[in-house]
């Protein structure tokens, strides 16, 4: 296995404000792998900001270690050894490997776009025209060639971004960390950024981690996940693990938020069918299937099985990572013991099964 591109062990930040202590990172550990896209999940002070600023050091931790390709920056066992690994122009040049794209743009107002990229180059050791042709380059890549004279103010919060994201990559980063880039920006918009952040992962080995509060963002470009609360990684694994078997309450919060099955039970839990269920006799039930489960007819066999009828009330498929991952609101029918069977057999196949109303056997 190859040594990760981004190594996190034991992360500790933590501080002072007035006599009281807040620890806004607790004993963190996180490796990226060269080519992943990383989503960090989690609301607003949850402290994933904080863990990624660690990554180029913006943040120095309490404590723990940061390596970085290969490159240890930082290495201290307690709060009280802040020992920086690396010196301040070898820190510098390894900052310019890891672009940064921010929910607030950034950008120069003075400056017009190709300025506002060319400013990322102004240490760089390339000739003038060899920076022209970069910024040339990289505003042909976001698609601003033709808004190359104009200024920030006359652009749009996407455009914004665009060029953000050019100045980002001007000096040719294996690592982009996203910190929340999206937020500010329409739906519409939104997807087209992730769609551009997928295109540099895909096509030009770009490394990035996602930090966001929206697990759609994440369900869009991300091959892992990571959630966080309250300073600490609760929930990790591939996208796939994540949604189709999440484990921790916060982590199907943003899940059914994403898949708008949240909006779905609501509607459907006021529905007559729902409010006269026969409690003894049916179950109003979440059903999640993925992969190859995905493809067996577990629905047609409950009745042929166990003599359950089920009737679908909704239905969601998603394609992750090639996979499919669905969830399905039914109501199941039968004698309350041939309905304990049916939801075993069920959970046996791999199906994620949570009973929303009616019998909590399973």
């Amino acid at each position: 296995m190859s040594e990760p591109i981004i190594s996190l062990q034991n992360i500790n930040v933590t501080f002072k404000q007035k006599k009281k202590t807040i620890e806004a990172v607790k004993s963190v550990s996180l490796e990226v792998e060269k080519g992943d896209v990383y989503g960090i999940v989690g609301y607003s002070g949850a402290g994933k900001s904080t863990l990624v600023r660690v990554i180029n050091l913006l943040q120095i931790p309490t404590s723990g270690t940061v390596v970085v390709n290969g490159t240890t920056f930082f290495k201290a066992n307690n709060p009280s050894a802040h020992r920086v690994q690396i010196g301040a122009k070898e820190l510098r040049d390894k900052r310019r490997k890891i672009g940064m794209i921010f929910q607030h743009f950034n950008l120069l107002n003075e400056r017009t776009v190709s300025e506002n990229v060319a400013f990322a180059l102004q240490n760089s050791k390339l000739s003038k025209e060899d920076k022209d042709a970069k910024v040339t380059e990289l505003l042909e890549l976001v698609d601003l060639t033709d808004r190359k004279d104009q200024y920030p103010s006359q652009l749009s919060g996407g455009q914004k971004q665009r060029v953000a994201i050019a100045r980002a990559l001007a000096n040719d980063p294996e690592i982009l960390i996203s910190d929340e880039a999206t937020s500010a920006l329409d739906p519409k918009t939104t997807n087209q950024i992730l769609a551009l952040l997928k295109k540099l992962n895909e096509e030009y080995g770009l490394t990035i981690v996602l930090i966001t509060h929206e697990m759609q963002a994440v369900k869009e470009v991300a091959n892992k996940v990571a959630v966080m609360q309250d300073g600490q990684i609760i929930e990790r694994g591939s996208l796939l693990e994540i949604f189709a078997q999440p484990e921790e309450q916060l982590t199907r919060e943003f899940i059914e938020t994403a898949t708008n099955i949240d909006r779905a039970i609501d509607v459907i839990s006021q529905q007559p069918v729902i409010q006269e269920l026969n409690e003894g006799q049916q179950v109003f039930a979440r059903l999640t299937y993925s992969g190859n489960n995905a493809d067996e007819p577990l629905i047609t066999s409950l009745y042929d099985k166990f003599n359950v009828v089920a009737n679908i009330l909704y239905g969601n498929v998603e394609v992750l990572q090639g996979e499919e991952v669905g969830s399905l609101l039914v109501i199941l029918g039968g004698e309350p013991s041939s309905l304990e069977q049916a939801l075993a057999y069920l959970a046996d196949q791999g199906v994620a099964v949570e009973v929303l109303k009616g019998t909590q056997t399973v």
